[in-house]
């Protein structure tokens, strides 16, 4: 048996966790095994519980109390070991989001199993072996995972998220474990309004305009900007771009920034370090601009046009308002 640490927000079940538990849907459907069942956090909401009942969950294990009113990862963790008593699962799956992947590395230590980061897909379950991204998404690494509980995240958009052929009762069984104060040393002990968003839902963004060094400073996004309107997308940067203050830190495309899988990504100024393509290589296309023919970005490029960006995306843009004009 199977259980999913699904995190929530406002609206429900969030995406890389809906994605996570098509994922687990398919190993249990290989396993023969069936049952899927799922650990929340804090409140629970009838939209989440529909959304899981709609992906397929048996069980919904809600784990409430004192300590959890905000992130504790150890004491998130004591919650899912809990709910995994109960359930009598053999795997545990998060996605590979920061709480998912501190989450479940505490589960894995205090199980004394190893735990697969970033699982991409899976070729054999008795035992279980699967492949996931290494070294920042540069190489892939098959990994076997012999020890109970099995213990691993989802890569962002490793699959489509898809509801179940027939929905689960997602019936709810509240948890309170114990946690002692060593489970609390590290945790969230407030949170700071973010900046306004203007990256237009980078994450699910279809079209995805980046922007690198090449870019030239803080004012030499206007161009971009316009790019990004006329194609309906979203603005995404590199780690420099945030690290110089041109740009805010959630639009950062990378490893420690956002994972996007858009149809069509357009890198403009962006030279392709590992650390970046870790979150841009699920792109179905991508159209690098760049005046150096040899950046490792225009070389793993679809396409690619060698020029300065500030030349190249003004001629887009006028281009896409001739055709649109009328």
């Amino acid at each position: 048996m199977i259980l999913v640490l699904v995190e929530t927000d406002g609206s429900g079940v969030i995406e890389v966790s809906r994605e996570t538990l098509t994922f687990a849907r398919s190993l249990a459907e290989a396993d023969g095994a069936g049952d899927l069942d799922a650990v929340t956090v804090g409140d629970l909401t009838d939209t989440a519980r529909d959304q899981l009942a709609a992906y397929g969950v048996r069980t919904v294990y809600r784990v409430a109390g004192e300590a959890f009113t905000a992130f504790a990862g150890a004491a998130w963790a004591a919650g899912v070991q809990e709910a995994r008593r109960r359930a009598g699962s053999t795997l545990v799956v998060a996605a590979g989001t920061p709480r998912g992947g501190e989450v479940l590395a505490h589960v894995a230590a205090r199980e004394g199993v190893s735990m697969a980061a970033n699982v991409l897909s899976f070729s054999e379950v008795t035992p279980l072996v699967v492949t996931r991204q290494v070294v920042g998404g540069a190489a892939l690494e098959e990994m076997r995972l012999e020890r109970q509980p099995a213990v691993l995240t989802v890569a962002g958009h490793a699959v489509e998220p898809r509801p179940a052929p027939a929905a689960g009762a997602a019936d709810v069984v509240d948890c309170t474990p114990e946690v002692s104060e060593a489970d609390l040393v590290a945790r969230v002990v407030s949170t700071d309004a973010p900046e306004p968003d203007l990256s237009g839902g980078l994450r699910s963004a279809r079209v995805v305009v980046g922007a690198g060094r090449g870019a030239g400073g803080a004012d030499g996004f206007g161009d971009l900007l316009e790019l990004t309107e006329l194609l309906g997308g979203a603005l995404g940067v590199s780690r420099v771009v945030t690290s110089l203050g041109w740009r805010p830190h959630h639009e950062q495309v990378g490893q420690t920034g956002s994972r996007i899988a858009p149809d069509l990504y357009i890198p403009c100024g962006i030279s392709g370090a590992i650390q970046h393509w870790a979150g841009c290589s699920s792109a179905k296309n991508i159209l690098a601009i760049n005046t150096d023919a040899d950046a490792p970005m225009v070389t793993k490029a679809t396409y690619a046009v060698i020029g300065d960006l500030h030349e190249v995306v003004p001629a887009i843009n006028a281009e896409i308002r001739r055709r649109t004009a009328g």
